[in-house]
């Protein structure tokens, strides 16, 4: 019988190490080294393999020689899913989904479980019991015949199940509850985590079936575990939201089969996640149009546009020192904007309170927001409220001038299916549009100061 084997793993990132080191050589932490059995020297060698019903065999084959076909896809059931998905679950993938506790993780996953009607859905779960699933499945209401339960935690045994009842969608809740008996550590840790993933990547791409693996995230709000499981895993999404609000988001961070740039928009109600099928009309549905400080921006979330609305609030320093608050907006972006107008636009912005919110609990990084921020800041500073049934898009550049954004046409498209009379663009995006196609004004503009004379 051999002997064990031992190695250091960061905590942070998951480097290994064959003794401990202080400081980790890949993301530079302290004292963040610790001591993981990686064999026990039993002279297991078992693995899902055992399991299986079926082994593919290796062989050297030219690139020439291999047939193209498209990757066959199953109908989830679900718009927002398969949007983010690439257009549908690709068969022998393995997806990673990630989200704070609390957000609606495995609330989303057993529901999409019991809409395939058509597929035999097994899953399993390390974190609930039987009837705890049970009794948030009763609230969803939805029934599925062909959906099955596993409340197990050891891969051997659940790969047992798998082979008996041979499943077509495999659902895991969470990867941080398993564990392999190849590995002497406790469920959670680095080892584990990628001992059981690699074991589900392996009877993914063997068998043909897709697995969903449901992970946590830690306090800085990266997925919990080695950086190599976002590596081995086919697509990663990120689902994430406002506890305080209702919609959630479901971002693809990283996709084989498809685009990155993708999001699904939820809402969160009593009876499960509620697709949205037109976010913009929710998120200005609660506009006071009489009111300073307030903007709608005509923005792109992934290859979705989106009219959000902006507000801002400017007030005389009470305390001496000004005050810089975002909600949904980046700090960073917000004080480059008011530099702008400072220096461009003569505005004395260095002795004011300034606030900037993103209706609706979203976070947006999308550049285009700079117009509107601009137009929401100067309308507070005026205390003069913008005209109705306008929206704007437009990047801020240091020199005050307006730059172009991408996607225009779908802006536009989307601020004229709402209804919207006018549109702020750049001037530097008018090339290639024709306007007598569209029933919404489009005026370009090229400064900030251009669009200060315009409104004020």
């Amino acid at each position: 019988m051999s002997k064990s084997k031992s190695a250091f793993f960061c905590t942070n990132c998951g480097y290994e190490s064959a003794k401990w080191v202080g400081k980790c050589p890949a993301c530079n932490e302290w004292n963040t080294f610790t001591e993981e059995v990686i064999d026990k020297g039993k002279g297991n060698t078992q693995t899902w393999e055992d399991y299986a019903s079926t082994q593919k065999g290796t062989e050297v084959i030219a690139i020439n020689e291999v047939q193209s076909q498209s990757e066959k896809r199953i109908d989830s059931s679900d718009p927002e899913l398969n949007r983010v998905l690439g257009g549908g679950i690709v068969l022998g993938s393995i997806v990673l989904v990630a989200g704070e506790p609390g957000i609606g993780k495995s609330t989303l996953f057993l529901q999409q479980g019991l809409m395939m009607k058509d597929q035999t859905v097994l899953y399993i779960s390390g974190e609930e019991s039987i009837q705890q699933i049970k009794m948030r499945a009763d609230r969803l209401s939805l029934e599925n015949d062909h959906f099955y339960l596993l409340t197990e935690t050891h891969t051997q045994a659940i790969f047992k199940a798998i082979k008996k009842l041979k499943p077509t969608v495999v659902i895991v809740d969470s990867i941080q509850t398993l564990e392999s008996n190849l590995i002497d550590a406790a469920a959670g840790s680095i080892s584990q985590i990628k001992q059981t993933a690699a074991e589900f990547q392996r009877f993914a791409k063997e068998t043909g079936t897709p697995v969903f693996l449901i992970g946590h995230i830690t306090k800085e709000g990266s997925i919990a575990g080695p950086k190599i499981l976002e590596h081995m895993v086919d697509t990663v999404l990120q689902f994430e939201g406002d506890r305080h609000y209702a919609y959630r988001m479901l971002r693809t961070l990283k996709n084989r089969f498809g685009s990155t740039s993708e999001l699904g928009i939820y809402e969160m109600t009593g009876t499960g996640m509620k697709v949205v099928t037109n976010p913009s009309a929710f998120l200005i549905a609660q506009r006071n149009d009489s009111l300073s400080g307030s903007t709608i921006a005509a923005a792109m979330e992934g290859m979705r546009p989106l009219l959000i609305e902006v507000q801002a609030l400017v007030t005389q320093s009470v305390y001496g020192t000004p005050q810089r608050t975002v909600t949904g907006f980046d700090l960073r972006r917000l004080q480059l904007l008011l530099a702008v107008l400072e220096k461009r636009g003569g505005f004395a912005f260095g002795m004011k309170d300034v606030f900037v919110n993103i209706a609706g609990g979203l976070k947006i990084e999308d550049p285009s927001l700079d117009l509107a921020v601009i137009l929401s800041l100067l309308s507070s500073y005026e205390d003069i409220p913008l005209p109705q049934g306008i929206c704007f898009a437009g990047e801020v550049g240091l020199n005050g001038e307006i730059r172009a954004v991408n996607r225009i046409q779908q802006r536009i498209a989307e601020a004229e299916k709402l209804g919207f009379e006018k549109i702020i663009i750049s001037g530097f995006n008018t090339k290639g549009i024709d306007t007598k196609k569209h029933s919404i004004e489009i005026i370009p503009v090229e400064r900030v100061d251009e669009a200060y004379r315009l409104f004020f």
